[in-house]
């Protein structure tokens, strides 16, 4: 297959090769979401050695696994014996690579470098000393990966040693947006409507190696069943390896994600720790960076709010989907899914997740609106009724604009046209009105829809709604 989507990535990886300088590239990333399979396709006609590290195997297995890879990339050469040391790796590595006769500037692939760098292995000491001492000297790349992204930051990207300042570039690759969804699954001669894509969306997300087990000739609805719900489905234990594959001690990466699954508009710090019983402080911090460096969940900043009043949502589609009804007490059996998947529950689940996709691909709202060039900041926004304005009311996602106006973003998944009611539409005013009251500010509030099949014309929607946007947006 070939590559979809990795645009802005392929366009870095390929610059390395044409210049004459030495890359040390690091590639992070979630599990399964695709970077092993980038590298080796940008670079197989440059990559002259690979070697993904074993799991939980040891110094001496690791050193195997050197010298069998040795012995494949190099079979015309000598026998290659396992080394006594990752240095001694290093110096076979160095002595084959340059007795290379080739016009083409070498790739070096080390893939789950986590795996390889195991305590006292002395890898990492190896791997610094190499690079400053022969690789940086050469017309060469060197690729380190590893799904473990909170290892990749700490030991490799922010390193103290040897390392330190030495990445030439890190890519962080995330997972497929929609666009690139739809691509994928025409790739696998797959076609459907944006609107059942969109419902794979919201439960596997945009993880290549997920959308990859989706069937042809299967609706969304059946997949999902086959995927999640089926005896050995493919993504039934997937959430029990998801996290320990990425986080050391991944307990309270997980509690978190458990406690943002209660509510989907989000939990400030406080409410985290309440519920998760986790001791505030650095360590707590931490976590959440790494869960927002890895793509499981989002921060939005109240507008004109303190610091404190943050909220952080679970935007992982899979974890929220699993999270929701695959597990505990709302765990569904093979059969029921399909029922369940035409239920008033279901529909009232897909409009917060839905929240979440819109939040994820808001360029493309941005785009929309012809206001990519602006400058804009992303917030929601909580009044609770008081004596400055006596309404209470939540705005989920707003788009504070330089260019003097607030685009308010009311989302929402339904099969057919959305129809804005009369208590509806009076919703809307007080969010407008309140919004206006509260912060005293001058700007002009726009209120935009964003829907599957568009707002029905009628009275409401003439008065109040600015933009009418439908999901043919967020796949262009």
């Amino acid at each position: 297959m070939r590559i979809i989507g990795r645009v802005e990535e392929r366009k870095t990886m390929q610059a390395m090769q044409k210049d004459d300088k030495a890359h040390l590239l690091a590639v992070i990333g979630r599990r399964r979401v695709g970077k092993t399979f980038l590298i080796r396709e940008v670079y197989k006609n440059e990559k002259v050695f690979e070697m993904t590290g074993l799991k939980d195997a040891n110094l001496h297995d690791q050193l195997t696994n050197f010298s069998l890879q040795m012995n494949l990339y190099f079979p015309n050469k000598e026998i290659y014996k396992k080394p006594e040391s990752w240095l001694m790796a290093f110096s076979e590595l160095s002595q084959v690579i340059a007795a290379i006769k080739t016009k083409q500037k070498p790739v070096v692939f080390l893939d789950e470098l986590p795996w390889i760098a195991s305590k006292r292995s002395g890898f990492m000491e190896a791997l610094a000393h190499w690079w400053n001492n022969w690789a940086s000297q050469q017309n060469i790349i060197v690729v380190v990966c590893g799904s473990a992204a909170s290892w990749m930051l700490q030991h490799v990207v922010n390193a103290k040693g040897g390392l330190h300042n030495r990445i030439t570039k890190l890519i962080s690759l995330m997972p497929f947006t929609l666009q690139e969804t739809e691509a994928f699954l025409k790739e696998k001669n797959i076609n459907l409507s944006h609107y059942q894509i969109i419902q794979l969306y919201l439960s596997l997300g945009g993880i290549p190696h997920y959308l990859d087990q989706v069937e042809k000739g299967k609706s969304a609805a059946q997949n999902i069943n086959d995927l999640c719900f089926k005896k050995d489905g493919f993504l039934t234990t997937e959430f029990e390896n998801l996290y320990p594959a990425l986080f050391d001690n991944a307990g309270s990466h997980i509690k978190i994600v458990k406690a943002l699954a209660s509510k989907a508009s989000g939990l400030n710090r406080q409410t985290i720790l309440k519920l998760t019983k986790l001791s505030d402080g650095g360590y707590f911090t931490n976590i959440l960076s790494e869960l927002e460096a890895s793509g499981f969940i989002s921060t939005f900043e109240p507008l004109e709010k303190s610091k404190k009043d943050t909220l952080f949502r679970l935007t992982d589609e899979y974890s929220l989907f699993y999270l929701s009804f695959m597990v505990g007490r709302n765990k569904l059996n093979k059969s029921d899914w399909l029922r369940v998947s035409e239920t008033q529950q279901y529909k009232i689940w897909c409009g917060y997740a839905f929240e979440n996709l819109c939040i994820k691909h808001i360029d493309s709202i941005k785009s929309a609106l012809g206001i990519l060039g602006v400058e804009t900041n992303v917030n929601s926004f909580l009044h609770r009724k008081d004596n400055n304005y006596g309404k209470g009311f939540q705005i989920d996602m707003l788009i504070d604009r330089k260019d003097n106006i607030i685009n308010i973003c009311e989302m929402k998944f339904y099969a057919d046209e959305f129809s804005i009611s009369k208590d509806y539409a009076q919703k809307l005013r007080t969010k407008r009105e309140g919004l206006k009251a509260v912060t005293k500010s001058k700007k002009m509030v726009h209120i935009t829809f964003v829907t599957a099949y568009g707002v029905l014309d009628n009275a409401h929607k003439m008065d109040l709604v600015e933009n009418d946007f439908i999901t043919s947006i967020f796949f262009e």
